[in-house]
Formats: structure tokens, C-alpha cells, sequence
């Protein structure tokens, strides 16, 4: 699988974090684009969270439309905006894109491909709902960073793994997870 990871100036970048990491872990992902939006930089320093590098990672600058993310012919199996601000969801729901991160994600939309939000943001107004809505019915996938217990997470980086495993789940991945009633 090529999977597209951008990663927005929401906060939370510990989510984009572990999800490389969880991809990375995966055989059969043989390739990972990673897209930083323009703040998105400054706010993962802000939060000392160093995001892994691997040969199977190629950064692409959020500028280059003429990045593979761009193109659907470059057939990009799935992305996942991870943390994602409501910002970028009302962009891609109002079909703007003037950067690699949103015109990906037009992509996906457009090739009918998996394309899920990790929406990081409390509370929500009604133009954020809506934006997701549009995006839902345009068959994205709205996953908030709303951790779970059920697995009684010790400390922040395994409650947060509650929701890096639904996200990799949510790609097609069968990876190790938490299942309810399972010890």
C-alpha cells in the first residue's frame, strides 16, 4: 500500500507521530508520503514530538502540486490527515485546493479512495459539523482524536494509541489492536 500522511496545525502531533510509526511497522506498506502543512511544522516542535524517517518516507513540501499526492494517475491508496484542523476539512469540503495537502485530499475524494480525518478541535461550531458532513457524504471518513478507555490506557502515548488503531484499521491495515472482550 502507498499511504499519503499530512499532518495540519492542529494540535496533536503525537497522533501523526505514532501513526507513521504504526505504518512503518507494516509490511504491507511499502511506501508513506508525508505532507506538513505550512504551520504544521511549528506546532510538532512546539510539542517535542519528532516524527520518524525511513526510506519509505518521501516529504513532499506542501507547495509542490506537482508532488505524486497531487496527480490520481500516481495511484495513492489512502491518506489520512492526522491531526487534522477544521481549517482543512472546510477547505477540502469547499473543494479548494491550493496546496499538496488539500489538493490530495481532492484527489482521494475525486478517485473514490480512503480518505479520513483525524479531527483535532473542541468545540465544534456548526460550520465545522457541516464541512464534515460534506465530507462524509463525499466519502471521507470523520475520526476524531477522541481517545478510548476500555483498554485502560497507562499514560498519554497509549491513550493514544485508541485512536491510531481505529485510524489503521479504518486504512484496510490488520494490525495489532485492542478488541473489546478480548484478554
Amino acid at each position: 500500500m502507498k499511504i499519503i500522511v499530512a499532518v495540519t496545525a492542529a494540535s496533536g502531533a503525537i497522533y501523526a507521530r505514532l501513526i507513521v510509526e504504526e505504518l512503518l511497522r507494516c509490511d504491507c506498506v511499502e511506501r508513506i508520503a508525508l505532507i506538513y502543512s505550512d504551520t504544521a511544522r511549528a506546532v510538532v516542535a512546539a510539542e517535542g514530538v519528532t516524527l520518524p524517517e525511513s526510506e519509505r518516507i518521501t516529504v513532499y513540501d506542501n507547495s509542490d502540486m506537482f508532488g505524486s499526492p497531487a496527480s490520481g494517475s500516481a495511484r495513492w491508496d489512502a491518506m489520512v490527515v492526522a491531526p487534522s484542523s477544521v481549517g482543512t476539512v472546510g477547505r477540502v469540503a469547499a473543494g479548494v485546493s491550493q496546496t499538496l495537502i488539500e489538493r490530495a485530499a481532492d484527489v482521494m475524494l475525486k478517485e473514490r479512495r480512503r480518505l479520513i480525518f483525524v479531527v483535532r478541535e473542541t468545540p465544534l461550531s456548526l460550520i465545522h459539523l457541516r464541512n464534515m458532513t460534506t465530507l462524509t457524504e463525499a466519502g471521507a471518513v470523520i475520526l476524531p482524536a477522541s481517545p478510548s478507555f476500555y483498554s485502560q490506557p497507562r499514560d498519554i502515548e497509549q491513550l493514544c494509541r485508541t485512536v491510531v488503531e481505529r485510524v489503521v484499521a479504518m486504512l484496510g491495515i490488520d494490525a495489532p489492536h485492542y478488541e473489546w472482550g478480548k484478554e
